[in-house]
């Protein structure tokens, strides 16, 4: 048995919520598997698949590689930064179309233990207690944990059903005070899948600008877009593919945008904690005072994996992972589609897209935290409620549920085909025996 500790914890700490996941789980410890009925976890965003051999032929030579196994630049490998700066000329620029017009370069890339790192150097390095953040609201929860962390005041920019969960840069006007440091989109969206086009994001972008406070954009699930650059902020004024809505007049990126990646999702290595910062060089000295604390450097092994030469002319390893990462793309495209086919007609989806559907569940009078423990208890399906993605309900006498707290997430990119179809299997099951009310 745990002893007390003798010892005061931080405030800030204690009134952080709890790691939503670990919460999930242990609802899925009570159910009780059979060969011909395994868990289903679709909660956690998660590859489905490993990464390609090439990958982790590299990721294994790298790990013993001679000079792996000491310290390396705060900031990052200067060839992976240099590497990562172009592939977001190939992104940004419609593949090889425009990446000469797109403005990133090796000195506005940092490369970082994971994102979610990235988020907390970002948030370090602009704000302090008492600060303010704009999250549109369902948040991804690791970031206003974050927040909460370091004593910053999340402010909420509350996304409806009927926009599909898109924010409103009016409304988010509205929010800003003195104390407003910065607004926070992620896109394509976690939780909702939303994925928000270049105008709205554009108007974000003038937004920040005219209050002098940063826009970050988290763009983890950037390459699971496949209809049009992601965005056009990184295009030079003069780019010829830039529509008027697309770019704020006037404009230059670096005194207002940072962007944040993830290697986890397109690669499909969550466990070699990797990402990157793209921002003004003028912000990087604040961001070294945070990695020196905090990573020091990014995992050596995995950065050097990267910088791996498929061939002579090669510069680095990415360019010969594009095809990897469009055939998970279109596989992911081809998942959503099926599960939009088998799920039964009373589940409405409201918003999907890369790693996720948001889909309201077809119970009256019940909150989705309730059907999902009861999904993952009695049906072996592990998904998130809206209550996870959103500011924790005080009170315990409140009992009415409202038409917002009937969403549940699903990562549909978690499992294969196959898996899909049993999970809707499940939800129909579900819907015949827990006895409730539908609509």
């Amino acid at each position: 048995m745990a002893s007390e500790l003798a010892f005061h914890l931080a405030p800030n700490n204690l009134s952080t919520r709890t790691p939503p996941i670990g919460q999930a789980l242990s609802w899925a410890k009570q159910y009780v598997p059979a060969p011909d009925r395994p868990l289903l976890d679709i909660s956690q965003g998660v590859p489905g698949t490993p990464p390609p051999p090439v990958l982790r032929d590299a990721l294994a030579a790298a790990a013993s590689a001679p000079g792996v196994f000491g310290y390396g630049p705060d900031e990052g490998e200067y060839e992976l930064r240099k590497a990562v700066a172009e592939e977001m000329r190939w992104t940004y620029g419609g593949q090889d179309k425009g990446s000469g017009e797109v403005d990133v370069n090796a000195e506005d890339i940092s490369i970082t233990s994971g994102c979610n790192l990235a988020f907390v150097a970002v948030a370090m390095s602009l704000a302090q207690q008492g600060d303010e953040f704009i999250l549109p609201v369902p948040w991804y929860f690791n970031n206003q944990m974050t927040l909460s962390l370091l004593g910053i005041k999340t402010v909420e920019l509350q996304t409806y059903a009927h926009d599909h969960f898109l924010p409103d840069p009016e409304r988010c006007a509205a929010l800003i005070t003195p104390r407003t440091r910065a607004i926070v989109l992620v896109t394509p969206n976690n939780p909702t899948g939303a994925t928000y086009p270049p105008s709205l994001i554009a108007s974000f972008a003038s937004l920040a600008r005219t209050h002098k406070i940063a826009l970050i954009i988290d763009e983890t699930y950037r390459d699971f877009i496949a209809s049009s650059p992601p965005h056009y902020l990184f295009h030079s004024p003069s780019s010829r593919q830039i529509a008027p809505e697309h770019q704020p007049t006037d404009w230059s990126w670096r005194p207002t945008v940072i962007s944040l990646y993830s290697f986890s999702k397109s690669y499909c290595i969550p466990g070699h904690r990797l990402g990157a910062i793209t921002a003004s060089p003028a912000l990087l000295p604040a961001l070294v005072r945070v990695f020196d604390c905090l990573q020091i450097c990014a995992p050596r092994g995995a950065q050097r994996a990267f910088l791996t030469k498929p061939s002579p002319s090669a510069k680095s390893l990415l360019p010969s992972l594009r095809h990897f990462i469009k055939d998970n793309r279109d596989a992911l495209a081809a998942r959503h589609k099926l599960f939009r086919e088998l799920l039964p007609r009373r589940w409405k989806i409201a918003s999907s897209g890369a790693y996720y559907a948001f889909v309201r569940h077809p119970w009256k009078g019940r909150g989705a935290r309730e059907v999902c423990e009861r999904l993952a208890r009695e049906r072996g399906v592990v998904c998130l409620p809206v209550a996870f993605f959103v500011a924790e309900q005080g009170g315990e006498g409140e009992t009415e549920v409202r038409e917002e707290d009937r969403y549940v997430r699903f990562s549909v990119a978690n499992v294969d085909d196959e898996r899909i179809r049993t999970v809707c299997e499940r939800l129909k099951e579900a819907e015949e025996v827990f006895g409730w009310e539908l609509d």
